[in-house]
């Protein structure tokens, strides 16, 4: 695990460190946030949700902007650089992207180019991603999700994509967390 992993995070350091330390630092918090989480998910599947957390958001990286949004970008980016197919397509899809894809009219390409999955992967890094805040600050969901729109303000985009998916978004943590505490159960 540790060699995708580590890849993962000196990319996404590399990228958002310096130019976007905000940006950084939530990443930071939700990679760390999906290895806790990550026995929602099966085994072979861990290395993979922990490195897409720490790749969620480098297509909000200036070298890398292309569409603006940063899901698409991120996951082209991904795709040149030959990384894994699959993390590219969890970074293109993260977080309900297809549904801000549709509000930036960029929801057929992004299907065409990037497969979605809905698994237990999909959901815990929504999961990580919508619990952890701007500055790596733990948030209830419905909290997150205020916290988006006021930041964006009622007219703005990301605030009508966040109305759309706000539905899947909860419904994709509370899934995690059923997944979790079956796993604590067993134990």
């Amino acid at each position: 695990m540790a060699d995708l992993v580590d890849t993962a995070r000196e990319v996404a350091r590399r990228l958002l460190e310096t130019p976007l330390p905000r940006r950084w630092s939530h990443v930071q918090a939700v990679a760390a946030k999906a290895d806790r989480i990550s026995g929602a998910v099966p085994s072979e599947d861990r290395e993979v949700l922990v490195a897409s957390a720490w790749l969620h958001d480098v297509g909000y990286s200036p070298d890398l902007v292309d569409t603006g949004f940063h899901s698409l970008d991120g996951g082209r980016w991904l795709r040149r650089e030959h990384f894994n197919e699959r993390i590219a397509a969890l970074v293109a899809h993260h977080s309900c992207a297809w549904l801000e894809a549709d509000e930036r009219g960029l929801g057929e390409a992004l299907a065409a180019e990037f497969p979605r999955e809905e698994t237990a992967v999909t959901d815990a890094i929504c999961c990580a991603d919508m619990t952890t805040g701007p500055d790596g600050q733990d948030f209830e969901v419905l909290d997150r999700l205020a916290e988006i729109r006021s930041r964006y303000g009622p007219e703005h985009l990301v605030t009508r994509f966040i109305g759309r998916a706000e539905p899947e978004m909860v419904a994709a943590v509370q899934r995690t967390q059923r997944r979790l505490a079956g796993v604590h159960q067993r134990m």
